[in-house]
């Protein structure tokens, strides 16, 4: 299951990447239109919130972008770990990395300041990563329990 996690998490990005190029070069076929429908369960992939290439949107949004290319590093580091006896506090990890993509969503919704999909994208890499971290070492065995059981 190790494995098949961390190819996912290496494939998917290549998967919205390639699909876009080959959309641009209007060779995307039915195998685009794939990458797209699947996208489309998973992201709300409103045009404004998408890169675009050449013109042609990407099948996830920015922040989604942001998380799926944050994964492979995730999973890599989590696959390099395995030798090692970690102490995880798992849930502390999660909310750290989710800090950038929480305070762009509550600039954006607040109308603060201008979010961009750059922003966006650059914010949910470390989510991203991290849940594949967290994702991979489940899959390995490698939580003794997610509960939280020290009190300092």
């Amino acid at each position: 299951m190790v494995k098949v996690l961390v190819a996912a998490s290496i494939v998917w990005p290549l998967l919205l990447a390639g699909t876009t190029a080959a959309r641009v070069n209007h060779t995307g076929g039915v195998g685009a239109a794939v990458v797209y429908a699947i996208g489309s369960r998973i992201c709300h992939q409103r045009p404004e919130r998408s890169f675009h290439t050449d013109g042609v949107k990407w099948p996830v949004c920015g922040r989604c972008a942001g998380l799926y290319f944050g994964a492979p590093a995730g999973a890599i580091a989590a696959v390099i770990a395995l030798r090692r006896r970690l102490r995880e506090r798992t849930r502390w990890w999660l909310a750290i990395a989710a800090v950038p993509t929480a305070l762009t969503l509550a600039i954006e919704w607040s109308g603060a300041a201008p979010v961009t999909n750059a922003m966006r994208a650059a914010s949910a890499l470390p989510l991203g990563a991290t849940i594949a971290w967290v994702l991979v070492r489940a899959a390995a065995g490698r939580f003794e329990s997610m509960e939280y059981t020290d009190v300092a």
